[in-house]
């Protein structure tokens, strides 16, 4: 379906916000901080009225952050605000002397620090930030939001989008019984997106596999479960600690979908099934049920609508990827819809958001996907973990599934000669010890000099407000005299000796526009 479109003058001029974002999770919440760093208006609507859902504070909402998402944080100065990766172990890292350190997994089976190789990861420098770390869901939306709030981002919350009608000028959205209106709208509001089923979007993909539960209980005999990680015949069961309970019951996702209230006896009928043993729950406190089911929209933009985060994409919560899938397209998004409602974006610069992320949703979705097929409680299956448990004890192999779950090796395809276009810049400290990313608070794209050329800086003059001309030595180049970075880290363009201007000025009008 697709939305029609018909201008109305009346709202060119007249959108009460640049932006309404309908959700306020991490997503919405990164968006719009990305958005009011430009000097955008932004209006969130957030259907919760308490931002503290209690299955927030259980230890399946603590989530590991890859390297972009951290990148991306210390880019904007709020890595330092997060304090749980402080107070908490790595949940990975093996007990006992003499065991290899654990610090990643793929369905279960982990890969260790010391089988890999970081020296393939090109962009990776010392002193970098870390490639993965432990956050909690409850504080990170805390900190995001007072970011946006500082920010001038207003947030209503106890208010859903019911309704959205948009132009070719903007978007009126209705929301308990109040209209708003925007020149954009962006869908954060998960996996049931609201704004995504009113905006047309088709949503495309497989069904799930299994309903996942994940529970806090009390059981009267938990001797008879076994701690950590448990493959049985009938499924899968998690114990993290005592009353922590995760199951992934291979029903083809029926008990999910069937909405029927989450009860002690069904709960413990599962669990008694998946375990085989006979144990008792006293009281079940809290449970929630999801599935693998895995979805992607064919497009991320219908008009003035846009999508990100879990309403651009589902997938299993298997290795806490949808999170870090989200905020990078948040990080992607922020700048480039900045740029085309403040600073005359060049031709083409929104479509580049769909461009560049869908290709990173669909390979997490297919990583996804892999993990449940090795999962499932079947002879073939079994074969299948016997050989990536294999692989995983290789160099290579480690490298390369530590590359895929940290997000190190996660780049763009821009074109260009230099091995390190697409990626995300390395962390180059100046001479006088600062840091590129200590530089990118104010989210403007940089040109970095080393060698200090005139005509480099007279090039980013041209562009003065999207782009500053940094210049010094710095203690390792990588192969790179100049790089042109985005707003959001990623180098557009580079070279390792004298700069190809004609080379270099096509590619900054494509970014930052014409001079």
């Amino acid at each position: 379906m697709k939305v029609t479109l018909k201008s109305d003058k009346s709202t060119q001029n007249n959108s009460a916000y640049d932006v309404i974002i309908s959700g306020a999770g991490p997503v919405g919440l990164f968006l719009a901080c990305e958005l009011a760093l430009a000097k955008c208006s932004v209006l969130i609507l957030e259907k919760a009225e308490d931002p503290q859902s209690p299955l927030k504070q259980l230890p399946f909402g603590i989530r590991g952050l890859s390297a972009p998402t951290i990148e991306a944080l210390y880019r904007r100065g709020l890595l330092h605000e997060l304090e749980v990766h402080k107070r908490l172990k790595n949940p990975h890292q093996n007990a006992g002397q003499g065991l290899r350190r654990q610090v990643g997994h793929f369905a279960g089976i982990p890969f260790h620090e010391g089988d890999i190789d970081t020296g393939q990861f090109a962009n990776r420098l010392p002193g970098s930030t870390d490639t993965s770390l432990i956050s909690e869901m409850a504080e990170l939306e805390t900190v995001l939001a007072r970011r946006a709030e500082a920010l001038g981002v207003e947030i209503k919350r106890g208010l859903a989008v019911t309704d959205l009608h948009q132009t070719a000028d903007g978007v009126t959205v209705q929301s308990g019984g109040q209209s708003f209106q925007s020149k954009w709208l962006v869908g954060c509001d998960g996996s049931r997106s609201v704004a995504r089923k009113l905006g047309g979007f088709e949503f495309a993909g497989t069904e799930p596999e299994f309903t996942g539960y994940t529970t806090r209980i009390d059981i009267a005999d938990p001797e008879k479960l076994n701690p950590g990680r448990n493959v049985t015949p009938r499924g899968m069961y998690l114990q993290s600690q005592p009353g922590y309970v995760m199951m992934q019951d291979f029903d083809a996702g029926a008990f999910h979908g069937s909405e029927k209230p989450i009860t002690r006896e069904h709960v413990q009928e599962v669990l008694r099934r998946i375990s085989d043993t006979d144990v008792t729950i006293n009281t079940l406190h809290i449970a929630t049920t999801w599935t693998d089911r895995a979805r992607q929209a064919t497009t991320y933009r219908n008009g003035r609508i846009l999508l990100a985060g879990d309403a651009a994409h589902i997938h299993s919560p298997l290795g806490g990827q949808g999170l870090n899938l989200g905020l990078g397209d948040a990080m992607n998004l922020g700048w480039k819809l900045a740029a085309t409602i403040c600073q005359g974006a060049p031709e083409g610069l929104l479509d580049s958001y769909y461009i560049e992320r869908y290709p990173i949703g669909a390979q997490v979705l297919d990583w996804s996907r892999a993990q449940v097929a090795i999962m499932k409680p079947s002879p073939g299956a079994r074969a299948l973990q016997a050989i990536i448990h294999d692989l995983m004890n290789t160099r290579d192999g480690a490298t390369y599934f530590a590359g895929r779950v940290w997000g190190v090796s996660t780049h763009y395809d821009l074109g260009g000669h230099h091995p390190l276009a697409g990626y995300s810049v390395p962390n180059f400290e100046l001479g006088d010890g600062t840091k590129i990313g200590e530089l990118m608070h104010d989210g403007l794209g940089i040109l970095l000099d080393f060698d200090a050329n005139p005509s480099l800086k007279s090039l980013a003059g041209e562009y003065s407000k999207p782009i500053k001309y940094i210049s010094g030595s710095t203690k390792e180049r990588l192969g790179v005299s100049a790089a042109l970075i985005r707003p959001d880290g990623i180098i557009a363009w580079a070279c390792a000796g004298n700069p190809d201007y004609s080379e270099l000025r096509p590619i900054a009008e494509r970014w930052f526009g014409g001079n």
